[in-house]
């Protein structure tokens, strides 16, 4: 492809309000332009590397027994009903009216509508193990999309669901799918983990997620640095605390003007802030308030929270507002002892002793203060998350990384197909309620994944499998030289002859404009040749990603590049199989 006839759209400065690198390049790079809030539009540039991940996800899922098929994206509300997940899914559920008045959705996700299908297609357990999968547009009201295509409200997704006779082959099915996981993501050049995962409300008894790890990641994931263990921040258990100690100062109320924070009430008080205890007000499950508490250094485990039954769901904290009206404070001087709420204590705080908390009172708090002498013993339940250094489940420490989950796995059980009556006939001719299983990848969000993975200042450092072009060809001052002009388009027509998927920038521009934009949209390898090149009859080979420069002899240098480039692939293709084939296909 030349460049004087390709849609290259590149940006010297990105808009202001792109906040992450994946969102600031993806712009730059004329990768994608915004239609509206978290819609996108994919320009010739970003589709091909959103085709690139497109083919790796059809190829493996091929590969491990599934079959591609194409559902609608627009849905019925009745079938949401019979899940029960039409009010569930809240408002992030794009909802509307036909001429007719019936009631439709804009499908976030396919259980629903792959259970229905099943339902009336499924009859025999003949037909079992299957799993089906579909490449296609999704579509969630986030309120409030943010970080390019990391989180929009229009994505690019695989969704995967497996149908299963029992629980026994759906394990079987999963642990394939995992494996075709693993491979994907290999093959694509990512560092990835996979983690234990929360399954919110897609629901199940087991589920995982991949995670490209990255520092701008939105995810917290706790790792072992001695053993296997990996798992989102909010499942991974805080070790124990141990036995609280005894009194042994006596409670004193102090002044404490301007320190509304714990971090604020530390310093002024001169102690550390695990030797404070805070207070955060949420509404409870009976439509009242309830007071928290957790030791100060720690931080509130949101999932546990809003998983108790004495706290209402989804977690919503109390405004200023309600908090003056209970307690004639500000929440900055919130504390345990004389709360008109009832208190639920994280267990680390129940086993604090001495501590200080706030009084209750405007701008005052209370040192040395004591349960059971001073307030009564709380109900306590796990309530903070784990931190870095403790005990990690399994043996080691607990490391804390960041990750983006691109990926997310589900043993899903009868959950859907229970709802909507998707059952078959045994060998018996027993009707058995089918076992799911659901598997997803967001595509279009591996690309910003892949960026945030992979960039520096200069741009985008695509791994080989997902670059929109392997080759950039780059000419300096070709508009000069006739003979420039005449060798390097040679060299491109070689390249394309040898399958290499090249772009020509035959621009009329300065060498710095096209080695700029070369390094900004991240083409891995470059062949630059000036007029000096051409009198050494040698062609110099850049590696974009180490900055590696080589001299090849011209008329070696197309079948050089394509060696090189079949190599690198050899060796990212050569992704350990773990699954038999057969079993693969029959799960």
């Amino acid at each position: 492809m030349r460049t004087s006839e390709f849609l290259l759209l590149t940006l010297r400065e990105a808009p202001a309000e792109a906040e992450t690198a994946s969102h600031r390049l993806l712009l730059r790079a004329g990768m994608v332009r915004q239609l509206a809030a978290g819609i996108y539009n994919w320009l010739p540039l970003g589709l091909r590397v959103l085709r690139k991940v497109e083919g790796i996800v059809r190829e493996e899922m091929n590969r491990g027994g599934a079959q591609e098929l194409l559902m609608t994206g627009v849905q019925p509300a009745e079938l949401w009903r019979k899940s029960g997940r039409w009010e569930e899914y809240g408002p992030e559920l794009l909802r509307f009216r036909d001429r007719h008045e019936r009631e439709f959705c804009l499908g976030p996700t396919h259980e629903e509508v792959i259970t229905d299908l099943a339902r009336g297609e499924i009859r025999s357990y003949r037909r079992l193990p299957i799993c089906l999968y579909q490449i296609q547009s999704k579509f969630r009201d986030e309120i409030r999309p943010r970080f390019g295509i990391l989180r929009g409200r229009e994505f690019l997704m695989k969704d995967a669901y497996s149908f299963h006779l029992d629980e026994d082959c759906l394990r079987r099915g999963y642990k394939n799918m995992r494996a075709v996981y693993h491979r994907i993501f290999s093959r694509l050049g990512l560092t990835f983990r996979v983690v234990t995962a929360d399954s919110g409300n897609i629901g199940g008894s087991v589920s995982e997620e991949f995670h490209v790890l990255a520092e701008s990641g939105e995810d917290q994931i706790a790792l072992s640095d001695s053993s296997d263990y990996a798992a989102n921040l909010e499942l991974t258990p805080p070790p124990p605390p141990g036995a609280r100690p005894p009194p042994v100062v006596q409670r004193r109320e102090v002044t404490t003007p301007g320190a509304h924070s714990i971090e604020e009430v530390a310093a002024l008080l001169e102690i550390e802030a695990r030797q404070c205890l805070k207070s955060l007000v949420v509404q409870g499950s009976d439509g009242g308030l309830i007071l928290l508490v957790l030791r100060g250094d720690h931080q509130l485990n949101r999932l546990a929270a809003e998983n108790r039954p004495e706290v209402a769901k989804p977690l919503r904290f109390a405004t200023e507002k309600e908090i003056r009206d209970c307690f004639a404070c500000s929440p900055g001087s919130l504390g345990p002892r004389g709360s008109p709420l009832p208190i639920l204590a994280d267990e680390a705080a129940a086993a604090c002793a001495n501590f200080c908390c706030g009084a209750n009172l405007e701008g005052r708090h209370d040192t040395g203060v004591n349960w059971v002498r001073d307030l009564p013993e709380p109900h306590t339940a796990v309530l903070r998350l784990a931190q870095a250094n403790e005990a990690a489940p399994g043996g080691g420490r607990l490391r804390i990384t960041r990750g983006i989950e691109v990926g997310h796995i589900f043993q899903l059980g009868s959950k859907y197909s229970a709802a909507l009556g998707a059952v078959v006939l045994d060998a018996a001719g027993k009707p058995r309620t089918l076992e799911m299983g659901c598997y997803g990848i967001g595509v279009s969000r591996v690309v910003a994944a892949a960026i945030e993975q992979h960039h520096d200042a200069r741009g985008i450092r695509w791994p080989l499998p997902m670059a929109p072009f392997q080759v950039v060809v780059v000419p300096v001052n070709q508009h000069k030289s006739g003979r420039l002009r005449a060798a390097v388009t040679q060299l491109y027509e070689r390249l394309l002859e040898l399958g290499v998927e090249v772009l020509y920038d035959d621009r009329h521009a300065r060498p710095g404009v096209l080695f700029a934009d070369a390094e900004l949209i991240g083409v891995p390898y470059w062949l630059v040749l000036g007029e000096r090149d051409l009198d050494l009859n040698e062609a110099e080979f850049r590696i974009r990603d180490t900055d590696e420069r080589l001299r090849w002899p011209i008329p070696e240098a197309a079948e050089r590049t394509a060696h090189h480039i079949a190599g690198q692939f050899s060796r990212s293709s050569s992704v350990p199989d773990r699954t038999n084939v057969t079993d693969a296909v029959r799960m």
